[in-house]
């Protein structure tokens, strides 16, 4: 086929300027490459490393006075959390409201990581069962890890005549209504633990609630109450010092704090009975999954601490760690357990 050369041949602006793209396209990708930008993670978002955790210090709220358990237990292990998570680890006390207010601060927080609480049964799983909280557990916090438990003892005064649990018990289910139990108030984590107690054993104990486990066991002691189930940390002061009689620990495995006491579900025969106050770290809901990760890694390393374990058991705490998921489901289950021992007594808390 013949060419015309007197017509020209003009190329469309459109392909013009396409080629004029392709040609600055290819020399930017060729000086990228020759800085190694390409090779960067930086050029794909999705590949995008995530910002490094931690990068400031971190606040652990506890919802207690400076001294109680939990304010000790989270002392000693921010100590150690700080050395390898790598920032400092502030403590700030937020106490009141039975440990309501501290725990209402972190639930509103801001789900960064920054923020975490040392929780603790009563504000986490007794309080929102007997009345309405400020905060939601289950919508605005996250378990991290279960640290410890608190085991409770079932004691009397010394000269109370039963020999063991076993003879205790009898002579309790021999005088229905005779016996009197103290405990440290109505809805106490010390009272639902009594009440699962004697419900499991058919035992109808007469409730004298006081206002804290220092007037309760004070009047155990005198004989005026007879008995009452307490923190190990609370009552062992006054067993080595001979004013109150074991007989037996809430905890099913028996607990390390509390050597030569039995276990009440094996003494008594009583499988799954297993009852203590939990104290474990929490976060605001929202907060990042890498970020709970290496928080719950640092804590489990840090729980194996010579430190941290000759520091629970001077105030009486059990160390038993769980992740999230199994924390979780401990949560479950001593709600559950909680939850019933309520609805069957029908306990029932001022507002």
């Amino acid at each position: 086929m013949s060419h015309d050369p007197t017509q020209t041949v003009f190329t469309p602006i459109s392909a013009f300027n396409s080629k004029r793209r392709e040609y600055l396209k290819a020399h930017m990708l060729l000086a990228l490459a020759s800085t190694g930008v390409l090779s960067s993670p930086l050029t794909h978002a999705a590949d995008a490393p995530k910002s490094t955790y931690p990068t400031r210090p971190i606040k652990m709220i506890v919802p207690w006075p400076p001294g109680q358990a939990t304010d000790l237990a989270a002392r000693v292990l921010s100590q150690e959390l700080s050395k390898l998570i790598g920032t400092q680890i502030i403590i700030d006390n937020k106490a009141g409201a039975g440990g309501g207010i501290g725990t209402d601060a972190v639930a509103k927080s801001a789900a960064d990581g920054y923020t975490i609480l040392a929780g603790s049964s009563g504000p986490v799983t007794v309080s929102p069962l007997l009345q309405k909280t400020p905060y939601d557990v289950e919508k605005e916090l996250v378990p991290v890890a279960m640290l410890g438990l608190s085991p409770y003892v079932l004691v009397t005064a010394m000269n109370f005549p039963a020999k063991d649990i076993k003879e205790l018990v009898e002579m309790f289910k021999a005088s229905p209504g005779k016996y009197t139990f103290a405990t440290s108030g109505t809805g106490a984590t010390a009272h639902l633990i009594t009440e699962a107690f004697n419900a499991a054993l058919g035992i109808q104990g007469v409730h004298i609630p006081y206002k804290g486990s220092i007037p309760a066991l004070t009047d155990v002691v005198s004989g005026q109450v007879n008995y009452c189930i307490e923190t190990a940390a609370s009552v062992i002061p006054l067993i080595r010092g001979g004013k109150l009689k074991p007989y037996g620990v809430s905890l099913e495995k028996g607990s390390s704090v509390t050597p030569g006491i039995p276990a009440m579900s094996s003494t008594l025969d009583l499988p799954g009975f297993d009852m203590g106050a939990w104290l474990g770290l929490m976060v605001p809901t929202g907060t990042p999954k890498d970020v709970i990760e290496k928080i719950a890694l640092a804590t489990e390393k840090a729980m194996s601490s010579a430190e941290v374990k000759q520091a629970f058991n001077t105030i009486a705490l059990e160390i038993d760690y769980r992740r999230s998921d199994e924390f979780i489901k401990y949560l479950k289950n001593i709600k559950t357990a909680f939850s019933d021992v309520i609805k069957k007594n029908n306990i029932k808390v001022d507002a």
